[in-house]
């Protein structure tokens, strides 16, 4: 799809386009006026010499003290991309990267950052031809922005650091060659403008996002066919339940449940029980207050992309620069590590049901194998489970509650934000695996329950799911199944079978 970045909002929909590779984007002539215009106040100003501007005409950090003369403004700001550029660890994923280069493209498309109209639109470029720059997990305090890995983002820009390009690593200039491209001459501000900004965090963010709305419809069905397994109960999903304790998430779960489980045969049968354990009893809760998080969240990234968040900001109409700090990323970081928490809940629900089904209890065999003894069939994915559900567990500490000095005591509050991103993307991660097991144990319990059928759209699926992973009557190597049960979330059409 071609996509004009103009003054319109952009929403979480456009984002899944763009993690998927399907945008193609254009500079609209309403964003490149505002570019201009801002580009041209802050010619005026360096033109006039008149006053001190922080990290315009100054060092920066600490440095904020020191003048620097009007012709060594452009090597100001290419000292600062190089100097930045320390990032470490691993590489950031390419969809994510794409998303960084689309969210800094659009807050530089406001006009109050006082980029030149030749580097956003080499922007632009890299984005369209898929030039996208190796970028790094570590290094942001997620303060000043997330300096170190925009700064190895925006190197490309200016002929230096490496890229990915059909299929390979290579130097930023040779791609940009092989494309025809040319790097800029940045002028004053730019590489201030580039490097500050909160779109690494963003970035993750709203890819985590993008999962988590997956994951929480994903675990709904998983719970539903490990209801059935369990030979469990429908009458936690009554709608009177829910109307006399109204959380949408709530709602929503016990809603889906009932239209997921309508025409069942099992679940319509008799129980020789009256109650559930929590783990299914009280699916609508957990899984509903996980929604209402991922909502919440979604809300603040939804108005996180739309803003500007460089430093400092110019305001041509109103003729002012204004050193500020819309760079930090606290109202990001918060966030972040709540929705760690929420999908780590999902996870943590899935693992128990997952341990309730191979318990040997309402006639499933234990370890749901024909011959438990022999063969231990389930046990150990239910140990990995549990192993990856702790692990989430240490990854749920906050890590927006920590700060660390930076720059001489000038930045001497920061929000960690980057940190609180790049673990949440392990938790993704991880629920992707715990739900796979989950799904697993469910459909191999259900067997156990047969010749009575399940609902119809729930058949539908096992029996995708099983033309991957077959039945297991005794034992075998497990971790393929494990393997192909995450490649199976991943790619099944969820979305039709619930909203």
């Amino acid at each position: 799809m071609n996509y004009q970045i103009s003054s319109s909002q952009i929403g979480l929909d456009l984002i899944s386009e763009v993690i998927a590779g399907n945008v193609q984007l254009s500079l609209s002539d309403e964003a490149k006026s505002r570019i201009l215009k801002c580009r041209n106040f802050l010619n005026e100003k360096a033109d006039n010499g008149d006053g001190v501007y922080y990290g315009i005409n100054t060092g920066f950090g600490s440095l904020y003290n020191k003048t620097i003369s009007k012709e060594d403004l452009g090597q100001l700001q290419v000292n600062l991309m190089m100097s930045h550029a320390c990032g470490t660890g691993n590489e950031v994923p390419a969809e994510i990267v794409r998303l960084m280069l689309f969210l800094k493209i659009q807050g530089m498309s406001y006009g109050n950052s006082g980029v030149q109209l030749e580097t956003v639109q080499l922007m632009v470029d890299l984005f369209n031809h898929n030039i996208l720059p190796v970028v790094f997990d570590q290094g942001s305090l997620g303060a000043s922005g997330d300096l170190s890995p925009l700064a190895h983002l925006c190197l490309p820009l200016i002929g230096m650091g490496e890229v990915m390009f059909e299929g390979e690593k290579m130097s930023a200039l040779d791609a940009l060659n092989k494309t025809g491209l040319k790097p800029v001459a940045l002028k004053s501000k730019e590489g201030l403008a580039l490097l500050n900004g909160t779109q690494f965090m963003s970035a993750y963010g709203v890819y985590c996002l993008h999962k988590a709305y997956q994951l929480e419809r994903i675990a709904d069905v998983v719970a539903s066919i490990s209801l059935e397994a369990f030979d469990g109960r429908i009458e936690p999903f009554n709608h009177l339940i829910h109307q006399i304790r109204p959380h949408n998430g709530q709602i929503k779960t016990a809603s889906r449940f009932r239209e997921l489980l309508h025409g069942s045969e099992m679940i319509s049968r008799t129980k020789q029980h009256v109650q559930d354990p929590y783990a299914f009893r009280c699916v609508p809760q957990v899984h509903g207050a996980s929604k209402d998080t991922i909502n919440y969240v979604a809300s603040v990234f939804e108005t996180e992309i739309n803003s500007v968040t460089d430093n400092p900001t110019v305001f041509p109409d109103e003729e002012l620069i204004i050193s500020a700090g819309n760079f930090h990323g606290q109202p990001l970081a918060l966030p972040l590590d709540f929705l760690a928490i929420a999908l780590a809940e999902l996870g943590n629900i899935s693992e128990r049901r997952t341990y309730q089904l191979i318990s040997g209890l309402r006639g499933l065999p234990a370890f749901l194998v024909a011959n438990p003894g022999l063969d231990s069939g389930f046990m150990i994915p239910q140990y990995t489970a549990a192993s990856i559900v702790s692990q989430n567990k240490q990854l749920c500490t906050p890590a927006s509650i920590d700060s660390i000095v930076s720059s001489n005591g000038q930045e001497d509050h920061v929000s960690m934000g980057a940190n609180a991103a790049t673990k949440l993307l392990r938790v993704v991660k991880n629920v992707e695996t715990i739900l796979a097991i989950e799904l697993m144990n469910a459909v191999q319990g259900l067997e156990f329950r047969r010749p009575t059928k399940t609902s119809d759209k729930l058949e539908a699926l096992i029996s995708e799911y099983r033309k991957v992973v077959s039945f297991v009557e005794k034992d075998r190597l497990m971790y393929p199944d494990i393997h192909k049960s995450v490649e199976f979330i991943n790619t099944y059409p969820f979305e039709k079978i619930i909203d």
